[in-house]
C-alpha cells in the first residue's frame, strides 16, 4: 500500500477535533474552571499549528523518512487531544446534573472528586500539549512549510464538514418507523414513552432525529417540541412541559447513572400522558436506563446509499459520471467508508475540492483506512 494519502484524511480529522474544543458545552464548562480553561485554549492554538502543516507532511512524506515519522506521532498526539474533549465534555454533563439534584454532602464529595479528576487531567492536557507544541516546532527541520493548502481548484469548495444536510440517503424507512410509533400514542396513555435510537458515532442518530422532529405529522401531533442537548440546555425545558401534550428530544445522551436520570426525568412526568420522549445514544445502557419502550438501532448504509451521500458531497450539483475517471475511485472510497454516514460525508466533503485523480488515490490508498476501529475515531465523531 502506498505511504501517502494520510495527511488529507487526517487534516479532516484535526478540523473536527478543533472544532470539538470550540463547541459550546466545552467552553461554558471551560469559563467555570480555570485550572484547565487557558490550557484547552492552548491545546486548540496547538492543534491549529500543526494543522497547517499536514498536507506539506503528506506529499512529502513517500520520499522523506522523518517526515513520515513525524505524521506518524501526529495521528497518536491528535487521537490523545480528542480523547481529553471527550473527558471535558463528560465533566461538563456531570457538574450540570450534579448543580441540580445532589444534596448538600453529595455537592462536598463529588467537588472532591471532580477536582481530583481535573488536577489528572489537566497534567494530560499539559502532556499532549507540549507534544503537538514540539511537532509544530521541527517544521523548519524536517522542512515543512505553512498554509500548502492553497493550489488551484477546478471545483467549487464546500463550505464546511458540518455543512447542514439537504440529502439523507437510507434512513427513509427507520423515520417511518420512529414516526409511526409516536402517532400511535395518544392522550390517553398511561405514560410518558420513551424512543431510544442507539448506535455507533457517525451513523446519523441526531440526523434521523432532526428528521422526526421537522415532519408535519409529528408537529401536529403534539402541543410542543423541544430538542435539548443535556450537556448545553438542560435548564431551558424544565417548566415548560408541565401540562403539555409533549415530544422532546435529548441528543447525544451518555450519562448512565440511574439516580440522575430519575432525577431527570421529573420535570417531563409533569407532562400530560401519552408524551413522548426520543433519545439519541452510542451506549444500550442509556436506553436500559432509561427504561425505553422502543430500541431503534441504526444499521449501517448499504454500499449505493453511502456512495450516494459520498457522492452529493463530493461532487456537489455536477453528475458524477461528468468525471467516470473521479468516479470510479470515489466508489471505492465510499466503499471503504463502510457504511458510515459520517465517514462519506466529510471525505467527501473534503475531496470536493481535489479535482486531480491521484489526489483522490491518495486518500482510497492511506493507511488511515488500517487503523483498528477503536482508533479510528474520525469516524465515531457525529452528530
Amino acid at each position: 500500500m502506498a505511504e501517502v494519502g494520510g495527511g488529507a484524511l487526517l487534516s479532516a480529522f484535526l478540523q473536527v477535533v478543533i472544532d470539538r474544543a470550540a463547541s459550546r458545552e466545552v467552553i461554558d464548562f471551560l469559563r467555570r474552571h480555570k485550572l484547565i480553561g487557558g490550557l484547552v485554549y492552548k491545546l486548540k492554538t496547538a492543534l491549529m499549528a500543526v494543522n497547517v502543516l499536514v498536507e506539506d507532511a503528506e506529499e512529502k512524506q513517500a520520499t522523506k523518512p522523518n517526515v513520515k515519522t513525524w505524521l506518524d506521532e501526529l495521528k497518536d498526539a491528535v487521537y490523545e487531544a480528542e480523547d481529553i474533549l471527550d473527558k471535558v465534555a463528560t465533566q461538563a454533563l456531570r457538574r450540570k446534573l450534579d448543580a441540580e439534584f445532589e444534596t448538600t454532602a453529595m455537592k462536598v464529595r463529588n467537588r472532591t472528586y471532580a477536582s481530583l479528576s481535573l488536577y489528572k487531567l489537566r497534567g494530560k492536557i499539559e502532556e499532549v500539549h507540549d507534544r503537538l507544541k514540539s511537532l509544530a516546532d521541527q517544521k523548519d527541520v524536517i522542512g515543512l512549510r505553512e498554509g500548502v493548502t492553497g493550489r488551484p481548484s477546478e471545483r467549487s469548495p464546500t463550505t464546511s464538514l458540518m455543512v447542514e444536510e439537504s440529502g439523507i440517503f437510507g434512513r427513509d424507512a427507520d423515520r417511518e418507523e420512529i414516526i409511526k410509533g409516536l402517532l400511535s400514542v395518544d392522550k390517553g396513555g398511561n405514560e410518558v414513552g420513551v424512543i431510544a435510537i442507539v448506535g455507533m458515532g457517525g451513523m446519523g442518530k441526531t440526523t434521523l432525529a432532526q428528521r422526526v422532529y421537522n415532519d408535519e405529522r409529528v408537529k401536529k401531533k403534539f402541543d410542543l417540541e423541544a430538542w435539548v442537548c443535556v450537556s448545553e440546555d438542560f435548564d431551558l425545558f424544565k417548566e415548560k412541559l408541565t401540562g403539555k401534550y409533549f415530544l422532546l428530544i435529548l441528543d447525544d445522551v451518555w450519562n448512565k447513572n440511574l439516580d440522575d436520570w430519575e432525577a431527570l426525568s421529573k420535570p417531563w412526568k409533569s407532562g400530560a400522558r401519552g408524551s413522548k420522549v426520543i433519545i439519541t445514544t452510542r451506549d444500550q445502557g442509556v436506553a436500559s436506563v432509561m427504561n425505553a419502550s422502543t430500541n431503534h438501532r441504526l444499521e449501517k448504509l448499504t454500499e449505493e446509499d453511502c456512495w450516494s451521500l459520498f457522492a452529493k458531497y463530493a461532487f456537489g450539483n455536477t453528475n458524477s459520471s461528468a468525471r467516470p475517471e473521479l468516479e470510479e475511485v470515489g466508489r471505492q472510497i465510499a466503499k471503504k467508508c463502510d457504511g458510515l454516514p459520517l465517514a462519506a460525508k466529510a471525505i467527501g466533503a473534503m475531496l470536493r475540492t481535489k479535482a486531480n485523480v491521484d489526489e483522490w488515490e491518495r486518500i482510497l490508498q492511506s493507511e488511515l483506512w488500517n487503523l483498528s476501529l477503536k482508533r479510528r475515531k474520525f469516524f465515531q465523531l457525529s452528530k
